[in-house]
């Protein structure tokens, strides 16, 4: 029996509607991670993630800068949130600052950090006006 050529008889993987992912508790990631999609994150990404949505659940872990339409956190994030829509739920732990459209915390979410509003969250300019000025560093008072 001959076998099909490559893609013969499978349809071609479309980026308007990708497939969610996931990346399970058992999971450690070191680098940069980027999808269009959405992602279920579990595991632990030491860099920078960029998706279309995020839901980290209790176990997840971010070290680096969160690029993303929605975010809902569970989990801890150690360095920048940048989404339209930011959900904090009580469970998640975030040491780092969240630049957002709309922004939501529940009751028992532990934030370090600054947070605020933007239009353009998911850019990030230098020297523009969006980034707000207390994320220039000032020196120490003596």
């Amino acid at each position: 029996m001959k076998k099909p050529a490559n893609n013969a008889g499978h349809a071609p993987r479309s980026v308007a509607n990708p497939t969610p992912s996931i990346i399970g508790s058992d999971v450690e990631i070191e680098g940069n991670v980027r999808t269009v999609g959405e992602l279920q994150l579990d595991g632990s990404i030491k860099g920078d993630l960029s998706c279309g949505g995020l839901v980290m659940g209790e176990t997840g872990a971010v070290k680096g800068t969160i690029s993303a339409d929605t975010v809902t956190v569970r989990g801890k994030v150690t360095g920048e949130i940048r989404a339209r829509t930011v959900r904090l739920e009580s469970s998640a732990v975030i040491d780092g600052d969240i630049y957002h459209e709309s922004l939501s915390v529940e009751a028992g979410a532990r934030l370090t950090g600054h947070f605020a509003y933007t239009s353009s969250p998911t850019e990030k300019k230098l020297g523009g006006t969006e980034t707000p000025a207390f994320v220039e560093a000032k020196p120490a008072a003596e």
